[in-house]
């Protein structure tokens, strides 16, 4: 399956670029910082003059609205950058980023990595394309709001996630570190008893199994046609 995620950035190993055994001197052990299971990273309104680059776990990167609600914007993997509008001038956080399990995290400044990007020039080109990314994830969030039913966003995050991260397994494709219902009902603007309703009719009618640590599509064709109108 060709990956046709928003955040995955095809040929480009940044983990090359930004690991301090390829830059000697320019990186130290003051970049790379673990962040423990529920930790944060950074909060709102808190300065923004890093860039972060995801070495190993899971990072959710989300705001809180005005009653109080949290409200995802995207759950980051190893090999994944945020942060990145502190490069094109935000000085402030507008979100928080927050560590779903205990995570290897690189900061480096905008100034630093203004630096690695005149070296780097894929680099440059990995920042450019996770910027214009995210703009075109919100987009399609904004018009899955607007145009789609719940059954059909709840869906439709199951098979981007299979294209971003999902292994195929013979006629099966497995997605591991599965998220809670919850925070697909955060991201799908849904709430988590219809999450939990959904999945549980696509697994009685054979499609996907699930538990808390991996999601198993058994018939991923049929679950594209679980999009088509009736």
């Amino acid at each position: 399956m060709k990956d046709q995620s928003i955040w995955y950035l095809e040929n480009i190993n940044v983990n090359d670029i930004l690991c301090p055994n390829k830059l000697g001197q320019t990186m130290n052990d003051n970049h790379l910082k673990t962040f423990k299971k529920g930790e944060y990273i950074y909060l709102p309104d808190q300065a923004a003059d890093k860039i972060f680059f995801i070495n190993e776990g899971r990072v959710k990167i989300g705001t809180i609205n005005e009653n109080g609600k949290e409200i995802t914007k995207a759950i980051l993997n190893s090999g994944e950058v945020f942060g990145e509008l502190s490069f094109i001038g935000e000085n402030k956080r507008r979100d928080f980023a927050y560590a779903m399990e205990s995570s290897k995290i690189c900061a480096i400044t905008t100034s630093e990595m203004k630096g690695l990007v005149k070296d780097h020039s894929t680099l440059n080109l990995f920042l450019m394309r996770a910027m214009g990314s995210r703009v075109l994830e919100m987009e399609q969030r904004l018009e899955s709001l607007v145009f789609k039913d719940s059954r059909t966003r709840i869906i439709q995050y199951l098979l981007d996630l299979v294209n971003k991260s999902g292994q195929r397994v013979g006629y099966e494709w497995v997605v591991r570190k599965f998220i809670t219902h919850q925070e697909i009902a955060n991201l799908t603007a849904t709430s988590r008893q219809t999450v939990t309703t959904i999945l549980n009719e696509l697994r009685n009618d054979e499609i996907l199994t699930f538990d808390r640590k991996r999601l198993l599509v058994r018939d991923l064709d049929k679950l594209k046609s679980e999009l088509q109108p009736n």
